[in-house]
């Protein structure tokens, strides 16, 4: 009985231990994430002259936008081979002009609501 009681103490231990780290673990898969498509759009950016359009948006990253003035200078295969979703399993929003550069790339966190804290905070390319 004795024995059972500890592994249970044990366990309990473990358990407070672990489950902190893996929110803290999606938050940080979020910021790798989101600088994984900012390499892209600057590589978008660097072929084509401009960041896709609001219009465009991620998906110009995968397949070339109709959009685009000069076709040919997209380069085959795209930027990015799939535009992977935030940890909590939604899609990264980007918005042109970003509140503190050209584009901002986020994701609203555990919650799925805007503001929040600690793993429910939004995550934005700009705080970086």
């Amino acid at each position: 009985m004795v024995v059972i009681v500890i592994i249970g103490l044990l366990a309990t231990i473990v358990a407070i231990n672990v489950i902190p780290a893996t929110d803290t673990a999606r938050v940080e898969k979020a910021k790798a994430d989101i600088a994984t498509i900012e390499q892209a759009l600057e590589q978008y950016r660097l072929d084509n002259l401009s960041y896709p359009s609001q219009t465009d948006g991620l998906q110009a990253l995968i397949n070339p936008p109709a959009s685009l003035a000069q076709p040919q200078r997209y380069r085959r295969g795209g930027y990015i081979k799939k535009l992977p979703e935030d940890p909590w399993g939604r899609a990264y929003s980007y918005a042109v002009p970003g509140r503190k550069g050209a584009f901002d790339i986020s994701s609203l966190g555990a919650d799925g609501q805007p503001g929040g804290e600690s793993e429910n905070a939004d995550i934005y390319s700009s705080e970086l």
